[in-house]
């Protein structure tokens, strides 16, 4: 008898102990942000986001010429195949494979400079959106501000991404950082600018070599 009076006044006490931490759940504020689209959505984001796709367009748009341009030499390879001698068309085949390499070496190069243009353009966005989750948060009471990303379910009415975007294109978020603009001051945002996050990574350049096939002699 004793030990199972024991046993239920453990279980009775694990069961305050669990109500007890419910209720400080139920009285917990807690708010969710989707942190990437606050970011992407803001009028800065938008800005970063043409920026970025400018630049990104500008790159892709020489990869795609000296490619062409490499294809086209392959061509003329091809066609010079059977009236070229070994060594002459070893020569030419080793000459462009080196200018293909060199072209893959510009590619890397390429998307590094749009990683660190990237970071710079966005870093002081997210120290702003970070300025603003702490403005809403002490305005509104909150316990935690949980990322959306992290949580594998979010109640509709707990996420306040679109109150954080408010917030920080009125200024709240500017004790955490400056973002970028340009020299005449802020740049007209562009509504229509994809809020999906930066532009993708750029093209491989991807052509076959020419075939080492030339006439005997």
């Amino acid at each position: 008898m004793k030990s199972s009076f024991r046993f239920l006044s453990v279980v009775v006490t694990a069961f305050a102990v669990l109500l007890g931490a419910s209720e400080a759940r139920a009285q917990s504020k807690i708010a969710v942000v989707d942190t990437q689209r606050a970011i992407m959505e803001t009028e800065d984001g938008l800005r970063a986001q043409a920026s970025l796709k400018k630049i990104f367009d500008n790159k892709q748009r020489e990869l795609d010429k000296k490619q062409e341009d490499l294809q086209k030499e392959r061509e003329d390879i091809e066609k010079q195949r059977d009236v070229l001698s070994k060594a002459a068309l070893a020569k030419r085949v080793d000459k462009w494979q080196r200018e293909m390499m060199a072209l893959q070496g510009v590619f890397v190069d390429y998307n590094k400079e749009l990683q660190k243009k990237q970071g710079e353009l966005t870093q002081p966005i997210v120290q702003k959106i970070m300025g603003a989750i702490r403005r809403l948060a002490t305005q509104e009471g909150l316990d935690l501000v949980v990322d959306k990303q992290a949580a594998p379910y979010v109640r509709s009415d707990l996420d306040v991404t679109d109150r954080i975007i408010t917030l920080y294109n009125q200024g709240a978020g500017d004790e955490g950082g400056k973002a970028p603009t340009d020299k005449g001051g802020k740049a007209p945002v562009d509504k229509k600018a994809p809020a999906s996050g930066s532009p993708s990574t750029l093209s491989m350049p991807q052509t076959a070599p020419p075939a080492m096939v030339g006439p005997k002699n």
